[in-house]
């Protein structure tokens, strides 16, 4: 009998180090997944009821019941507000659009936001600016429990960060497909509006690929030169009740499945009034991914300034396309100039998937990283062609950012591309480049020059790229250019500035 206890117990502790074993093994492993598959794996192991979409009944009840356990409430502490970062005006107001629910007192300043635990060992999705420049993060569970967080990776570009908790065995809010959603389809929103509790809203996916201009907050280089615009907006728009506080929450499909994060409001009382917006999730797939790998986003670049095509833009450019992209600039050493494409193209598709606005293009491009490649259709002169390109790093695009164009942008303020052979015909001349778009403070925008002007000629040397200006306006004596231009009426313009 005694020997029959000793075997009974060395299986025991055998079982236990193997147990413990494989237990090691598997955290090891599920350390370098992306979060979709550590999603994939954890359901796989802990089976849930599957929720069948109930649109047709209206009862919402089992999705609101799968995700209000892994939304939280994120409290944020600012113990300096006075010297927080310098806030001005113009990023109060991107507080105030997002809903950050901040409250500025003599002692520290005080945030409220809302968050999505997406992976069971306490990694959470929210916005940047929930969790921008706080001291302290503290997340409320929906059990009450109050937990300290650390920031893992954010970026102001997408408006996303990755935070964590300490623990393991957290609900998760499974990861869907933004793709897949269609305009008309009932989502819920589930966040902690103004502080309160959990709240959950229904309403309809309005549309998609919002761009609202929010994220557009690029400010000068050291000479003051506009720097390249990185922000990428392409929202999911809802009328589902979205109000402060709940920035950083949960929009769900009826199915229980996470479709985008919740970001913003278009509002003027900053309280709900039909416009909600969130960031589609497979968007933050990829930057949430990045967050955990490296603590920051790796993004990838095609290299070129473009702007949306829509019947006045095809007019004033000369072409008769009205979706698509028309490349105003091909940036020296980046994948497009590798990929020979060139300024006046017109980009119609990318991986074989329509064009239709910049945000189509920004989304997908914001899913891959530097080395990944995309196939680009594109227009030129009316023949459809098609290359693939590899996308490069930040560091890459910088390197080769527009260096020769400083005094360009510096004193004229704006950005230009070919004249296409319509316009040359249009207007009777055989060299020019078209204003694409004039920015604030540079001389084109103080004498009212509008976009879609034509610049022949600088110093009498004609002008047939934008790298052409920099050269003739140094030809120039005593500072002074003198720029022979067409109105978009067609009306011939003499204008003389000096170069500062």
């Amino acid at each position: 009998m005694k020997k029959i206890g000793v075997t009974f117990l060395a299986a025991c502790l055998g079982g236990a180090v193997a147990i413990g074993s494989y237990k090691l093994i598997e955290d090891k492993y599920q350390d370098g997944m992306s979060f979709e598959d550590k999603q994939k794996f954890y359901l796989t192991n802990n089976p849930t009821p599957a929720i069948t979409s109930s649109a047709g009944e209206l009862d919402f009840t089992e999705a609101a019941a799968s995700v209000t356990p892994a939304v939280v409430h994120i409290k944020t502490t600012y113990n300096n507000p006075t010297a927080n970062s310098g806030r001005d005006q113009m990023q109060d107001m991107f507080e105030d659009f997002f809903g950050g629910n901040r409250r500025r007192s003599q002692g520290p300043a005080m945030g409220s936001g809302s968050g999505v635990i997406i992976s069971p060992d306490g990694y959470i999705v929210t916005n940047n600016h929930v969790v921008e420049n706080a001291d302290k993060i503290n997340v409320i569970l929906p059990d009450k429990r109050s937990l300290e967080a650390k920031v893992i990776g954010r970026d102001a570009n997408t408006d996303l960060a990755l935070i964590k908790i300490e623990g393991s065995g957290y609900p998760i809010v499974k990861l869907g497909n933004s793709d897949n959603v269609r305009v008309g389809e009932w989502v819920l929103a589930v966040g902690y509006p103004f502080a309160l509790n959990t709240t959950v809203t229904a309403g309809i996916v309005s549309a998609k690929g919002r761009q609202i201009g929010i994220l557009d907050n690029t400010t000068p280089g050291p000479n003051g030169e506009p720097q390249p615009r990185t922000a990428i907006e392409s929202f999911i728009q809802t009328d589902a009740a979205i109000n402060r506080g709940n920035s950083g929450g949960a929009l769900v499909n009826t199915r229980g499945e996470l479709i985008g994060v919740n970001a913003a409001i278009a509002s003027q009382s900053g309280s709900y009034e039909g416009y909600g917006f969130a960031i589609p999730i497979n968007l933050a797939k990829k930057v949430l991914d990045d967050f955990k790998e490296f603590g920051s986003v790796r993004r990838g670049f095609i290299g070129v300034n473009f702007t949306g095509l829509d019947a006045e833009q095809s007019k004033r450019f000369g072409v008769s396309e009205i979706n698509g992209l028309y490349i105003n600039e091909v940036i020296p050493g980046g994948g497009a100039a590798q990929a020979g494409l060139k300024e006046g193209d017109i980009i119609t598709k990318v991986d074989g998937n329509p064009i239709y606005s910049p945000s189509d293009l920004q989304e997908r491009i914001g899913r891959l990283g530097p080395g990944d490649k995309v196939q680009l259709a594109y227009l030129r002169n009316g023949k459809q062609l098609a290359t693939s390109v590899t996308l490069k790093g930040e560091d890459s695009i910088k390197s080769n950012e527009r260096l020769p164009e400083n005094v360009v942008t510096k004193n004229l303020g704006a950005t230009f591309a070919p004249v296409s052979d319509v316009l040359k015909k249009r207007y009777k001349v055989n060299s020019g480049v078209i204003v694409t778009s004039v920015k604030s403070g540079g001389f084109f925008d103080q004498i009212d020059l509008p976009q879609g002007t034509v610049i022949t000629s600088i110093n009498s040397q004609p002008i047939n790229k934008a790298q052409d200006i920099e050269k003739a306006i140094s030809s120039g004596r005593n500072n002074m250019a003198t720029i022979n231009a067409i109105t978009p009426e067609g009306m011939p313009m003499k204008y003389q500035f000096q170069v500062r």
